[in-house]
């Protein structure tokens, strides 16, 4: 599938822990238990009221050809009774009557069954989606950082709607069969138990091709979905880079790529079509086959007397009602194989230990810290390259209302500071405090809302400007929105929109400039007000005038806040209490602006020269 496939998911083998680890499913319904229970019951009636139509018709031949006779108790030495004594009914009108009143509770039980499955599949999957899209987003940055968007998003899309149409139609629909076949086989044995047994002379092997094809079926629906997340990968990667695929003239190239993952969606998906179709085929053959063999042994029966004409044709209804059960059986046992598969990887999600945080809004006693920070010993390895050693032993301090600079060569470890701080990762090795005390003792909420970054590569969310600025603090009021623009150099341009605080930014902020996006995204700091502020190269990505702005903006946002700057351009950080020079994950030096100048061969020495005199 090209250069960005990722390594595809092991393919997991029907068992008992698959299937179990599927039946956790049922959790999301135990709350609608009740409800469930009563749409099983309407079910249950819905189906048994169809199963009399076979008897009643066969009663309304026997009596249409005359044979209507007070049923006799005489029993056969075949030990088959020959009448139906159980239906005590003699004419016509009294048949009919029956009929109806059989038709109308069918279309009543079965107009509850659909209601109340509907309700309680709607219901379940809505707190299923719920629960998915709240462990996802509580899962580390390390779980995002092996997972691609596009997969997550067929999760909770593609794998959900599969269940959608499991709980509201397959399973019902598979529970009727079962009682159809149950039935109905009680049915035909009450009428003549020697038909019963040519009818289901080839019953066990097909139950044996049934357990042989569904575990096939099973894990050829578990690749064709994962193929689907992987195509649907595609896609969310391609139109969220669409800027680059124009620009390097890829068209072809993304075309190429999903042609073939959907092409192998489409193999796969047939090879599993081919096999269900062989299957169903199978059963068709064997079940009406028999049909025809019973019907020529049921007709000599009739000839013989043994039984009556009516009672043939309800035992050939039956017949047709156990035979159409059985061969619709393996499809919808197909279709429910199909959703263990999605159910699995749901649940496997669910299984991934997520960050001991509460999704809930900040309480009036939510830690205010004084804003001290300290590295002491800290070693460092991404958890996806444990070979390469991002910081190595580092060690430094920041005194609340201090402005700490950090600089070094691409790749020196600097941005991964930030992440150490927002407790996106732990230390390999060391610690770090806030106030002198482990970060690892707070509460993750608590002390990620003491921060706010203010990051090269600004996201901002496809609504308002006010919605992108009030994301720091959902709860502010329209007078601290607009203050927090005025103080981020932002509200002149924003008023000169016609739609003013209300224009639309596009997706991912596409509408704004980059030092437009840049301002919203100090707003969106200082109205979250936090008592440390983290800028990752917040100024790199700006022209000149823009680079201004933001400056005078970043200026006004640090003052009285810790503030730890990761820097590009060494004209923006001249002003910091201390700067530190990374390189390789070690600090080098530090000093002032003005102490790492004076270093003979210092490597800030060297990064300035090379920034300010290239020549």
């Amino acid at each position: 599938m090209g250069m960005f496939d990722g390594k595809r998911e092991a393919r997991v083998k029907v068992s008992k822990a698959s299937w179990k680890k599927a039946m956790r499913i049922f959790a999301y319904i135990r709350p609608y238990r009740i409800r469930f229970s009563i749409g099983i019951i309407f079910l249950f009636l819905s189906t048994m009221s169809s199963m009399l139509f076979p008897a009643l018709l066969g009663k309304l031949m026997s009596i249409g050809m005359g044979s209507s006779s007070e049923p006799t108790p005489e029993i056969l030495d075949t030990g088959t009774s020959t009448q139906l004594d159980w239906l005590e009914l003699s004419t016509m009108n009294e048949v009919l009557i029956l009929l109806a009143i059989v038709l109308i509770s069918q279309a009543v039980f079965s107009f509850f069954r659909i209601y109340l499955f509907a309700g309680v599949t709607e219901r379940m999957l809505a707190k299923l989606r719920q629960s998915t899209y709240e462990h996802l987003i509580k899962l580390p940055m390390a779980f995002f950082d092996k997972k691609r968007v596009g997969e997550l998003n067929s999760r909770i899309a593609s794998d959900i709607s599969l269940l959608q149409e499991t709980f509201m139609t397959t399973l019902a629909e598979f529970l009727r069969q079962m009682i159809i076949i149950v039935t109905g086989t009680a049915f035909l044995i009450f009428i003549s138990y020697k038909l019963t047994l040519m009818m289901f002379v080839t019953f066990p092997v097909m139950i044996v091709a049934a357990v042989f094809f569904g575990r096939f079926i099973k894990k050829l629906s578990k690749e064709t979905q994962q193929s689907i997340a992987d195509s649907q990968i595609i896609v969310e990667e391609t139109f969220s880079g669409i800027a680059n695929v124009k620009s390097f003239v890829n068209e072809f190239f993304e075309v190429v790529r999903y042609r073939k993952v959907t092409e192998e969606v489409r193999d796969i998906a047939m090879k599993g079509a081919t096999w269900r179709g062989a299957f169903a085929a199978f059963i068709i053959l064997g079940i009406f086959g028999s049909i025809t063999f019973v019907i020529w042994q049921g007709v000599l029966l009739v000839e013989s007397g043994v039984i009556g004409p009516g009672e043939l044709v309800s035992f050939l209804i039956y017949c047709v009602f156990v035979g159409a059960s059985l061969g619709g059986s393996a499809d919808l046992f197909a279709k429910i194989q199909k959703s263990v598969g999605a159910t699995e990887n749901l649940m496997d999600l669910l299984e991934e230990k997520h960050e001991d945080i509460v999704v809930a809004p900040a309480t009036p006693d939510t830690l205010v810290s004084k804003g001290d920070l300290a590295f002491t010993n800290v070693s460092f390895e991404y958890p996806s390259r444990l070979d390469k050693t991002v910081l190595n032993d580092v060690s430094f301090s920041v005194k609340s209302g201090e402005r700490v600079a950090i600089v070094g060569p691409s790749g020196a470890g600097k941005s991964t500071v930030v992440s150490l701080l927002l407790r996106f990762y732990d230390p390999t090795k060391g610690h770090i405090s806030l106030d002198g005390k482990d970060i690892n003792n707070y509460p993750l909420a608590d002390l990620r809302r003491q921060m706010a970054v203010v990051p090269q590569d600004i996201l901002l969310f496809g609504g308002t400007i006010r919605e992108n600025i009030a994301y720091g603090n959902p709860n502010a009021t329209e007078e601290a929105i607009v203050k927090a623009a005025e103080q981020a150099n932002a509200a002149e341009f924003v008023n000169s929109f016609s739609e003013g605080y209300d224009t639309l930014v596009g997706e991912r902020g596409v509408q704004l400039s980059g030092g437009q996006r840049q301002r919203i995204a100090i707003a969106r700091a200082i109205l979250k007000d936090p008592k440390i502020l983290l800028l990752d190269e917040a100024t790199s990505s700006l022209d000149s005038e823009s680079e201004k702005l933001v400056q005078e903006a970043l200026d006004k946002l640090m003052v009285g806040r810790t503030s730890v700057v990761i820097a590009h351009r060494l004209a923006t950080i001249r002003k910091a209490n201390r700067i530190l020079v990374l390189e390789d994950g070690t600090i080098r030096e530090s000093g002032t602006h003005e102490e790492l100048l004076a270093l003979e061969n210092g490597l800030y020495k060297s990064l300035s020269t090379l920034q300010f005199d290239p020549t």
